[in-house]
């Protein structure tokens, strides 16, 4: 059974850090590219940030240079490290690990909400 469980959500202050994990199992880890995406109230779905199996990595406009992806095969972690938080940032935060077309799967998501 595949399961993805995010962890790392709050309430930050704007201008704070905060890093999230997904933590994958029932899967070959590393495999997979695995996505970091967000979903604030009324808005779609938003691809954050992504890594591919081999590493290579690719954010949205919004947060680049702010956020930072990262994975860990051995332990099968996948983290977002988020920088300069803005209001804008809030949103739930999901993890996605996927592989071609077939192999699409979703964890539950974390609440981040930036606000003063």
């Amino acid at each position: 059974q595949v399961q993805l469980v995010e962890s790392g959500g709050g309430l930050v202050q704007p201008g704070e850090s905060r890093r999230l994990s997904c933590a994958a199992s029932g899967i070959v880890f590393s495999s997979y590219a695995m996505d970091w995406y967000r979903q604030a109230p009324g808005k779609q779905r938003e691809l954050v940030a992504a890594i591919t199996s081999d590493g290579i990595t690719s954010y949205a406009d919004s947060v680049r240079g702010r956020f930072t992806i990262s994975r860990d095969n051995t332990k099968k972690m996948v983290y977002l490290q988020m920088n300069s938080l803005k209001p804008e940032d809030t949103a739930v935060y999901l993890c996605n690990a996927n592989r071609g077309r077939l192999f699409n799967f979703w964890g539950q998501g974390t609440q981040v909400t930036v606000s003063s």
